[in-house]
């Protein structure tokens, strides 16, 4: 790994946050000189300074190493905002209120954007009492059917996760749903407003 972050993002980030050299080198005990080396691309960081410099740029170390400065603007954490993750190596799925910087399996995670459900992706939401009853008429094979069907509303996410070779159907209570969501472990998210 020759490269695990750049000199153009130590830069920006420093001039974000408007420091100097100087005032990060001093921050995380280096010299003026090792910062000037980095943002010129003629060194790198060592590892180990990898937290101190994240921390003294107020980001993650993940966020320094991907080169870019997350901030999750949803400080309401609306709900309804919600962002899904899937990790294409273990399957794991993360929900998060807003946005972040995820990583999975040593893989930094894009957030899922949903698409609009037709065809096969089809969701339907029949109201049965106090509950929707959400069906897809997709295949459920063991290499191609719906990992989850979330249900989101302003105040929580309710989350059903789905397997191979089961049906593509789930109850989710009423309260509040705005949308309801069926990730598809081909082709991604959809999503109807309900």
């Amino acid at each position: 790994m020759d490269r695990y972050v750049t000199g153009a993002v130590i830069r920006r980030l420093r001039e974000n946050r408007k420091m100097t050299q100087e005032e990060l080198a001093e921050r995380i005990f280096v010299s003026g000189k090792a910062v000037s080396k980095w943002e010129t691309g003629r060194g790198f960081p060592d590892v180990s300074l990898l937290e101190p410099l994240a921390a003294a740029l107020d980001i993650s170390v993940i966020e320094l190493l991907s080169g870019e400065d997350v901030r999750n603007r949803n400080r309401a954490a609306d709900m309804l905002r919600s962002r899904f993750y899937v990790c294409p190596v273990c399957g794991n799925v993360i929900q998060a209120s807003g946005d972040a910087v995820i990583s999975c399996c040593g893989i930094t995670l894009p957030p899922l954007e949903a698409e609009p459900a037709e065809g096969d992706h089809a969701i339907r939401a029949e109201v049965s009492e106090d509950e929707y009853w959400v069906t897809l008429g997709h295949p459920m094979t063991k290499d191609h059917y719906i990992t989850f069907i979330a249900a989101v509303s302003d105040h929580g996410v309710q989350f059903v996760r789905l397997y191979p070779e089961g049906s593509a159907e789930a109850r989710v209570k009423m309260s509040r749903v705005r949308y309801i969501l069926a990730y598809c472990n081909r082709h991604g998210l959809f999503r109807i407003r309900v």
